[in-house]
């Protein structure tokens, strides 16, 4: 070997050690990305369901499209009675089915002017919580719907209600609060952005605050939230819907800004989101990508047990399966939410990862206990 050559190797050695680690870190920049393929293979949490019923449709398919499930209690009716047989659905599914469900409960504002409503509450539940709920819930009846004994509409600040929450936060329990709706409850059918919100509303016309101007407003709504919050610094709160602001992440940006301890969920909201993405992607997903510790996957979807089986996990899957391709690719596509098209978001997996999964864990402290792996992370 002649001394270039020897000198040549030794140059291009030293090149190689010195490049390398440059080449590895640079790699190591780039996001990753799932594709349609991974959808079965990731760990998934729909943090927003709502099964009562004995038959296992519903987690059969959960099963099959690897999710588990926060199956919550609502106090819909407005009865104690019935929110306890709600509540006993949820906790015999959990026993049962352990590895795929985690639950919330909720509690009956219907005595509140009986001077013991604060302290039999407190009692529900702590049972609950020491029967295994993850969370409670409050509803838009509080704030649209329930009046005292004097007719005034009881809101979400009502410092009666503190001392609920005081306990929650002592417990550190997470408050899962509906409250308020959408912003297009408050807009003509025809002026509404979402066609599921038209659908929604046109059916159910009790909520459609627009024909009931006497109520409070969707602002009025949100400040009575808002101040909550700030009474309730320390209280761990999950948005339920986009947190009612599902129409502008710019007004949600605010908000986690604002209050540190607040996450929300996406049921029932992401045709909000598609629409958003529609007129300014860049936007939605840098929005994302930025509050993607503070965003929970979940639909709202629940089974009373009168739907065909075989169309209820066909409906849950192509649920699942749409907003998959929506937060993982950037394909064109259309949903009959809206109209017309929109593009995926195309999120790096990191983000993916923490919106199914790794979010409800840390706000929600679902399966704390799951030896289960996420197959494509292995892969």
């Amino acid at each position: 070997m002649t001394t270039y050559e020897s000198y040549t190797q030794q140059t291009m050695k030293i090149l190689i050690i010195l490049f390398l680690p440059l080449i590895f870190l640079s790699c190591m920049k780039q996001p990753v990305y799932y594709s349609m393929d991974d959808f079965e293979e990731v760990d998934k949490i729909d943090v927003h369901i709502h099964v009562a019923t004995d038959r296992d449709t519903f987690v059969e398919q959960a099963r099959k499209d690897n999710f588990r499930l926060l199956n919550i209690v609502v106090d819909i009716s407005n009865t104690q009675k019935e929110i306890v047989e709600e509540y006993n659905y949820r906790l015999d599914i959990k026993g049962r089915h352990p590895e795929d469900f985690e639950f919330a409960t909720s509690f009956s504002i219907k005595d509140w002017d009986n001077p013991d409503w604060v302290s039999s509450t407190l009692d529900w539940l702590d049972k609950g919580i020491n029967e295994g709920a993850v969370a409670v819930k409050v509803w838009k009846n509080i704030g649209m719907v329930f009046r005292d004994k004097n007719g005034a509409l009881v809101m979400i600040d009502d410092p009666k209600l503190d001392t609920i929450f005081n306990m929650l936060t002592s417990r550190k329990i997470t408050l899962i609060g509906h409250l308020g709706e959408p912003k297009n409850c408050w807009l003509p059918i025809g002026e509404m952005t979402t066609n599921n919100d038209k659908g929604y509303f046109k059916d159910n016309p009790q909520y459609h605050m627009y024909k009931h101007p006497d109520l409070p407003s969707y602002d009025e709504q949100v400040a009575a939230r808002d101040r909550m919050l700030e009474k309730n610094p320390d209280l761990i709160f999950m948005g339920a819907h986009l947190g009612s602001l599902e129409w502008s992440v710019d007004e949600l940006a605010k908000r986690l800004d604002k209050f540190p301890n607040m996450s929300v969920d996406m049921a029932a909201r992401i045709g909000q989101v598609f629409y958003q993405t529609k007129e300014d992607r860049k936007k939605v997903r840098a929005f994302l990508i930025k509050y993607q510790d503070r965003l929970l996957y979940a639909t709202d979807m629940g089974d009373n047990g009168k739907m065909d089986v075989i169309d209820k996990q066909s409906e849950m899957h192509n649920t699942w399966i749409r907003d998959w391709e929506f937060l993982v690719t950037d394909n064109i596509m259309t949903s009959d939410l809206l109209t017309g098209e929109f593009q995926g978001l195309h999120l790096p997996r990191e983000v993916i990862d923490r919106i199914y999964s790794k979010n409800a864990r840390k706000w929600l402290k679902m399966f704390p206990d799951d030896k289960r792996k996420n197959k494509a992370i292995l892969n």
